[in-house]
């Protein structure tokens, strides 16, 4: 029976909404695959409904092993990230308790407390609330609230924080500086240097309890009720260490004095409270740097936007801006949303989003962004993203979102965190029995016991990982490089190889059609025309190079021709009863077309020239050549240079023939060149250097980059790209400079490096500092000092990566290389 009663307990019932179900196979394949999960007692899953009912046996199983096998049989489940404001933490011994109470909740599949943010990322289904998740956070004795990243409540708290620690630490300093002073006396007195009546001595440590009082109890009263609220849920932290510690010097001192013996410790009580809220203060004013940069970024946007509704002109809150109001920027004024603009030209700032100071040229038809700054003409554009589809808002989220990330060796901390406190205690219990038992000096003991409660700290380990974190992400969106966690960071330690796409991404992607040649008693000028009316509705380089160099001729060109695109090949058409085909020589001899021996020498020569040959055909056989070649970014290689120096293999992939892509690779100094891939071939590209022991990081920006982008150990997008290429990215440039690479690699090392270094501080202060103190090797003022400030260290080596600078070797003179023909997209 009891049995019975402890499995009816451990079963739960979960109610999971299934996406990408198109049929009732799908459903009844989902149903097998779960009910082959041991573990699961029962389920059912509904296509019409869209859902899957389970009972499952949450001591075999948890809620995330059952939606990992929905998405391991080809589905997904449809699950919503929450992020909590938690207020009260003290050390990352909270942060793991906090987190060990929000996964408990039922319908939360994940949960990430980040202890110097204060902030909680979770991943969960319909059923775990808001309020359900605030409520298990609150019942274990902190203050939760669901954050919102613009309204500033945030800040707001860090600021009365730091006000609050502020306030107290003043009353301290007045109130224990006149207790050292008294100590001094004592010393001076004890060692026969002062000779002070017995009297005077009494009244003087009379003093000393009454000053200390309001320094324990007053300054000291956060960790009191700290660990008061600890207690009362049976768990420690940091709080519990420090109240412990100076409660039991002040205790045992106010008993000393009441019974009338010398031996008193006010001094040390108050000195510690002291120190270490000295130590706090600084820590929160470090951790407030640390984060600047997001705020920074969070100030950028427009207050106000002048849009024309009806005619008339009025200015309005940024956030009353609709998507297609007619906006007006004049000089000087911040831009309020993204747009595109329809009358006026001008030159834009768009350093907060690229890092690059030069102002980028615009006119009609340009893209521009919200928050960026108008420095010269006014001109009128059409809002498009708004809120938080806006660019600057994507941005902010994508930065938030990898300040509270963690990177994979936070989780031994996390870990060590988890037990932190109460082997403290254990070891501090050991040193007050050894001292009292083995030595006989109970009191020596106790002092012992004093330092190894204060000296110890688990803040550090807490902070090692994400102050790093938010000021490295914070640096490298300063100069356009968008990292997207943690986890990031480690990656790039390991890199090998680095592949490099050819258009967009080397090369400026601004194809330009340089030589047309026609066949033998061909009409040029036809030819011409059925090229670009075959390739107008193609989004392609090759094909927007041929229509607008067609354009220019001033040619008349057939409209509304049904076309046909095999990708990386080219495109076919039916134009006044004619099969036209325009694409590469393979592709043409496919269609069964022809290519005249000359046009053949022509396809030579282009290609090696570095330009690439595209041929357009019908009526049995090649028409024309066309020669188009792009420009090569100016930084490209010095770019390859480096990153040689930083040992790693460059390649170049390209859907080039082999002749013209080794003519490229020639100039940028890349020496290994993997040519004529088809677009969709690209991720089988990087698959096979993957297996052959390449640990690949993989640059790219068009769309059809983006599953190489995914499947690369690191994908590496260029911002003026599209914006699914970023999605699968990893880290996001938002310029088109190529320098941002190496910025993005060797940031992501320094703050990797940063974080080793961190952690190396904070395990070995604990695991040297711990022990001597158990000895008795160290007066417990002095351990009171290194513990305020091993925290304060930890924060403020994070804060030298501010002073990182990104990859700017000098170009040659007159080089410039913004491109002003893109512009970045928002990092979604």
């Amino acid at each position: 029976m009891s049995q019975q009663r402890e499995s009816n307990h451990a079963q739960q019932t979960l109610d999971l909404p299934i996406t990408g179900m198109t049929c009732g196979s799908c459903a009844t394949r989902v149903e097998r695959g779960l009910k082959r999960m041991p573990g699961v007692l029962e389920s059912t899953v509904n296509y019409a409904a869209e859902r899957a009912a389970l009972t499952i046996d949450s001591a075999q199983l948890t809620q995330h092993d059952v939606v990992r096998k929905v998405r391991d049989l080809g589905y997904d489940v449809a699950t919503t990230e929450t992020t909590l404001v938690v207020e009260g933490m003290t050390c990352n011994s909270c942060a793991m308790r906090v987190q060990k109470a929000l996964r408990k909740v039922p319908g939360v599949l994940e949960a990430d407390v980040n202890f110097a943010t204060g902030t909680a990322r979770v991943s969960h289904l319909a059923a775990a609330t808001v309020d359900r998740m605030v409520a298990s956070v609150n019942a274990i004795g902190y203050h939760t609230a669901a954050a919102d990243r613009g309204n500033g409540e945030a800040d707001d708290a860090h600021a009365a924080h730091v006000r609050s620690v502020r306030r107290r630490l003043v009353v301290a300093i007045a109130l224990t500086a006149p207790i050292v002073v008294i100590m001094v006396l004592h010393v001076l007195e004890q060692t026969g240097i002062a000779t002070i009546s017995h009297s005077w001595m009494r009244w003087t440590s009379i003093a000393s309890a009454i000053l200390a009082t309001p320094v324990q109890l007053y300054c000291g009263w956060p960790f009191i009720t700290g660990a008061i609220r600890n207690a009362r849920h049976r768990a420690a932290n940091m709080d519990t260490l420090i109240a412990m510690g100076t409660l039991t010097a002040y205790v045992f001192s106010l008993v000393q004095l009441l019974l009338g013996h010398d031996e008193l410790y006010f001094d040390t009580a108050a000195v510690i409270v002291t120190l270490i809220l000295l130590g706090r203060y600084f820590e929160a004013r470090a951790k407030g740097r640390a984060s600047r940069a997001l705020e920074a970024l969070l100030e950028m946007g427009a207050k106000d936007a002048l849009v024309v509704r009806d005619g008339i002109e009025q200015a309005v809150p940024v956030g009353d801006v609709r998507s297609g109001d007619a906006v007006l920027v004049r000089p000087g004024q911040k831009i309020p949303v993204d747009g595109v603009i329809d009358e006026g030209s001008t030159a834009v700032d768009e350093s907060m989003l690229t890092g690059e100071s030069v102002p980028i040229d615009k006119e009609p038809g340009s893209e521009v962004f919200g928050g960026t700054v108008n420095t010269s003409g006014s001109f009128r554009m059409t809002a498009t993203n708004i809120g938080e589809q806006s660019a600057l808002a994507q941005i902010v989220k994508l930065m938030a979102d990898a300040q509270g990330s963690k990177a994979p060796v936070q989780r031994l901390a996390d870990r060590v965190s988890g037990v932190f406190v109460p082997i403290v205690l254990l070891v501090a219990a050991i040193a007050f029995t050894g001292w009292w038992l083995l030595a006989g000096d109970p009191v020596a003991g106790l002092i012992a016991a004093v330092t190894v409660l204060v000296i110890a700290c688990p803040c550090a380990l807490g902070l090692a990982t994400p102050t790093a974190i938010m000021v490295g992400t914070g640096r490298g969106a300063e100069h356009g490089v968008l990292i997207k966690s943690g986890e990031v960071l480690e990656r790039t330690r390991t890199i090998s190889t680095v592949v490099l796409d050819k258009t967009g991404t080397l090369t400026r992607g601004d194809m330009q059609v340089r030589d047309v040649i026609a066949a033998p008693d061909s009409d040029l000028g036809h030819a011409l025309a059925m090229a670009a009316a075959t390739e107008q509705a193609s989004e392609h380089p090759l094909a927007r190079a041929i229509v607008r160099h067609v354009e220019a001729q001033g040619l008349k060109v057939p409209r509304g021709a049904t076309a046909k695109a095999a990708a990386g090949l080219g495109m076919t058409a039916t134009i006044d009863d004619e099969q036209v085909v325009v694409g590469r020589a393979r592709y043409l001899t496919e269609q069964g077309l022809s290519i005249d021996a000359s046009l053949a020498a022509h396809q030579d020569r282009f290609e090696a020239q570095g330009t690439t040959a595209v041929f357009v055909g019908y009526g049995g056989a090649a028409q024309a050549v066309f020669s188009i070649s792009d420009t090569i970014k100016p930084e490209a290689s010095t770019v390859v240079e480096e990153l040689g120096r930083l040992g790693l293999s460059v390649i170049l992939l390209t859907g080039d023939n082999e002749r013209t892509a080794r003519a490229i690779a020639a100039q940028a100094g890349i020496d290994r060149v993997i040519a004529e891939v088809m677009p969709s071939d690209k991720v089988d590209v990087v698959r096979k250097l993957q297996a052959g022991g390449d640990i690949v990081a993989m640059v790219g920006d068009g769309l059809n980059d983006a599953p190489a982008l995914a499947q690369a150990d690191l994908g590496i997008a260029i911002g003026t790209g599209t914006d699914i290429a970023m999605e699968a990215s990893d880290l996001t440039l938002i310029s088109g400079d190529l320098r941002g690479v190496i910025t993005a690699i060797t940031l992501s090392r320094r703050t990797l490096r940063t974080i080793y270094w961190n952690l190396i501080w904070a395990f070995g202060y604990n695991i040297v500092g711990i022990p001597i103190a158990a000895l008795g090797l160290l007066n417990p003022i002095l351990a009171a000092a290194v513990m305020a400030f091993s925290s304060v260290f930890v924060v403020s080596n994070s804060l030298r990566l501010r002073r990182f600078r990104g990859f700017q070797p000098p170009l040659p003179e007159g080089i410039d290389v913004t491109d002003t023909t893109a512009a970045p997209r928002a990092a979604a």
